[in-house]
C-alpha cells in the first residue's frame, strides 16, 4: 500500500481552507441596526443635569437642588419673580401680613398655599412638616436664615448694596436652581433695555430727592440708600449727597428741608398706603406753602409711585418694571 507523505495533505487542507475565505469574501455582510447607529455616535458621557447647584448669596454659601419639588417662600418679592418666571412647585408663603395689590393677588394669595405663619412668626412646626426641598428668605425675612437652615437647605436672595448688580446676580440665581436660565436672561436684558433708556436721559433731567411718608413723618433717601437706584442705577443727580445710607427707614426730615435742597424732581412713596396703615396720604402731607415754593411742585415733577411695589416688592421682575416707569415720570 502506497501511503501519502503529511506535506501532501497539509497542502490539501490549506488548499480548502484558503477558498472558503475567499468565497466568504465575497458575500455582504450586514451590521444589526444598533451597532451601526452606535459606532457613529460618540461615547454617551453623563448627560444628566446636575441634582444640586452651589449658591452664594446674602448669607453664604450653600448647595440647593436643581428643580426642587416642594419650596417655601419667605419673600413676596422672591415670590413674584418665580412667579413671573413661570416656576411651579410652591408650596407656602409667609407673607407680612399687607394688603395684596389686585394685580399680584393671582401670585401672592394662592388658595393652594399651605398656611405657614408670617416672616415675623413662622410656623416652624407647619414649615417642618412639609419636608420641603428648599426654602428662600429674603430682605425682611434674611434674619431667619439660621433657623430655616435647620429644616431645609436655604438661600437667601436679599438684594441691599450695589442694587442693580446683584438684583441681576440673585435672580440668575434662581434661574440655576429653578432651571429657568433663559427665561431669567430675557426678562433681565428686557428691564436692562429699559434702565438704559432712563438713564440716558436721566442725567440731565435735574436734581432728584426721594421720600417716603408715615403718618405726618416725611423721611428722605439718597445715593447708596434702599431706594438709591434712582441715583445709582437711574443716574439721576442727587439734591443731596449727604443723606444716611443704612437708614432703613431714611433720614427724618422737614419741609424746611425739603424747600431748601430745591430738589427739580420729588419721588415720594406713601408707607402707610403700602402696608396698610391709616393716615393722611402722601399727597396730603405734602401739600404745603413751602414744599410748593420748590421747582419740583412748581414744574410739576413730584411722582407719587407705586408704593407696593417700591416698599414693598421692588427686588421682583414685575416691580422693578413698575419702578422704571415711574423714574421715567420724573423726567417729564
Amino acid at each position: 500500500m502506497l501511503k501519502m507523505s503529511a506535506f501532501p495533505r497539509v497542502a490539501i487542507m490549506a488548499a480548502l481552507i484558503t477558498g472558503l475565505l475567499m468565497a466568504a469574501a465575497c458575500v455582504p455582510v450586514s451590521l444589526p441596526a444598533t451597532t451601526a447607529a452606535s459606532s457613529s455616535q460618540p461615547a454617551d458621557t453623563d448627560t444628566q443635569a446636575p441634582a444640586e447647584v452651589e449658591i452664594t448669596h446674602y448669607s453664604g454659601t450653600d448647595v440647593a437642588p436643581v428643580n426642587p419639588g416642594t419650596v417655601v417662600v419667605a419673600d413676596m418679592a422672591a415670590l413674584l419673580s418665580l412667579h413671573d418666571l413661570g416656576v411651579e412647585g410652591i408650596a407656602g408663603l409667609l407673607g407680612l401680613g399687607v394688603p395684596v395689590p389686585q394685580k399680584y393677588a393671582e401670585a401672592l394669595n394662592n388658595p393652594a398655599f399651605e398656611e405657614l405663619g408670617s416672616v415675623w412668626e413662622p410656623d416652624y412646626e407647619a414649615i417642618n412638616a412639609l419636608e420641603p426641598d428648599l426654602i428662600i428668605v429674603a430682605g425682611r425675612s434674611s434674619r431667619i436664615y439660621p433657623d430655616m437652615k435647620e429644616i431645609a437647605p436655604t438661600v437667601d436672595l436679599t438684594i441691599w448694596e450695589d442694587f442693580y448688580s446683584k438684583f441681576q446676580e440673585q435672580h440668575r440665581n434662581m434661574g440655576k436652581i429653578f432651571g429657568v436660565e433663559e427665561q431669567v436672561d430675557e426678562r433681565l436684558a428686557e428691564l436692562d433695555a429699559k434702565v438704559q433708556e432712563v438713564n440716558a436721559q436721566a442725567a440731565g433731567a435735574g436734581r432728584a430727592l426721594i421720600l417716603m411718608t408715615t403718618g405726618a413723618e416725611v423721611t428722605a433717601y439718597g445715593p447708596g440708600s434702599r431706594f438709591g437706584f434712582v441715583h445709582d442705577t437711574f443716574g439721576y443727580a442727587a439734591a443731596d449727597e449727604n443723606l444716611e445710607r443704612d437708614a432703613t427707614h431714611g433720614d427724618a426730615v422737614s419741609f424746611e428741608y425739603i424747600l431748601e435742597m430745591q430738589p427739580d424732581v420729588l419721588f415720594v412713596i406713601d408707607r402707610a398706603s403700602a402696608i396698610g396703615e391709616e393716615g393722611k396720604a402722601a399727597h396730603e402731607i405734602l401739600d404745603n406753602e413751602l414744599v410748593a415754593q420748590t421747582p419740583a411742585w412748581q414744574n410739576g415733577r413730584v411722582v407719587y409711585v407705586d408704593s407696593f411695589d417700591w416698599y414693598i416688592a421692588w427686588t421682583s421682575i414685575p416691580a422693578f418694571f413698575q419702578v422704571v416707569e415711574d423714574v421715567e415720570a420724573g423726567l417729564q
